[in-house]
């Protein structure tokens, strides 16, 4: 078997690539440069994981540029292909709102419509999110409307029913995963729960002062990357194409995640004020550690967000909570230890 995964640069990518390694897939990677930061040690002309014999083979190109898709999968016939390619940061996204629509919205249409241009018979695995339900204070599931609040949410929207669209017209096994919030060790430095842990680690060595953040009552399903993908897989292991919520369906305030954080590298964090005027505070030496920006918050925030994935788990076997929310933050801990030689 063949896979393609396209964007595969981030932390999803790096997953998806060890899980389909281990199960022999010949694997293709299409992005556009060699990580510079989070994968350094990685080296992409010679991967291996563990006992796995897959191969990763990688080959440039880009989601706006359509003669880039032809020739790749021209030349790799996949059969699958997963595409976690486009801008994935919603407050990047209002700065830039071109670069989102062409690389999320027309990136997803240039990939489909090569699939049938070319005639390539393949399973297409498309990552939507979450983003493109708005905020709820209940959980959102296959069938809740949509109601996005960002150049992102609008560009999957657009993704998403493009790939339903190519799905009904002409047949396509396309499917689309709606991921809520997930994170890893390996989350970019721009992601407030990389932030967060990478702060809490860096006080508790006296290397930084104090974190800064938006909204602390911000509330989000937090799952761990490495379990999403597997859901991933396992929609093209499907029999039907479907499109699937993936959740944990557990929801956690960014407060509670330093807490959390802060507790993993033995700081107790108490909060005083209210709104802008919120801190936290270090309970054994009155230091105040955490402090809001108003420059964080985005111009139309999701204030809470939590995901129904009961369809995965009846239809596909998959497991929402193989990892916990405690879990999750001391592996992104340790990994930020590993890395300073805590």
């Amino acid at each position: 078997m063949k896979a393609l995964i396209i964007g595969a640069n981030g932390q999803d990518g790096y997953f998806l690539i060890q899980l389909l390694a281990q199960k022999n897939y010949e694997v293709h990677i299409m992005i556009r440069h060699l990580p510079k930061h989070n994968f350094s040690f990685i080296h992409y002309d010679d991967l291996y994981f563990n006992d796995a014999k897959g191969k990763v083979i990688y080959h440039y190109g880009d989601v706006t540029d359509s003669s880039s898709i032809v020739d790749i999968l021209q030349k790799v016939k996949p059969d699958e292909i997963y595409n976690l390619a486009g801008i994935s940061n919603v407050k990047i996204s209002f700065s830039l709102p071109q670069n989102t629509a062409d690389s999320i919205a027309l990136g997803t249409l240039r990939i489909l419509e090569t699939i049938r241009n070319i005639n390539l018979k393949c399973k297409f695995y498309n990552a939507c999110s979450s983003e493109i339900f708005g905020s709820s204070q209940t959980k959102q599931s296959e069938t809740t409307p949509f109601d996005p609040k960002s150049p992102y949410a609008i560009a999957k929207l657009y993704s998403f029913y493009m790939v339903r669209h190519y799905r009904e017209a002409y047949g396509f096994f396309a499917v689309n995963g709606i991921l809520f919030n997930h994170e890893s060790e390996f989350r970019g430095d721009e992601f407030v729960s990389k932030k967060i842990v990478k702060s809490a680690v860096n006080i508790a060595k006296n290397l930084q002062d104090k974190l800064y953040l938006g909204n602390l009552d911000s509330k989000r399903d937090f799952g761990y990357a490495k379990d999403y993908c597997e859901c991933m897989y396992l929609m093209l292991s499907h029999t039907k194409a479907q499109d699937f919520v993936i959740a944990t369906g557990e929801q956690h305030s960014i407060r509670e995640f330093c807490e959390i954080a802060f507790s993993k590298v033995g700081i107790d964090l108490e909060w005083i004020g209210n709104g802008l005027d919120e801190k936290g505070v270090d309970k054994k030496t009155n230091k105040i550690l955490v402090e809001v920006n108003p420059n964080y918050f985005r111009p139309l925030d999701i204030k809470s967000s939590i995901g129904d994935s009961t369809k995965a788990q009846n239809e596909l076997g998959w497991n929402p909570k193989n990892t916990s929310f405690d879990k999750l933050i001391e592996i992104m801990i340790e990994h930020e230890k590993i890395k300073l030689k805590f």
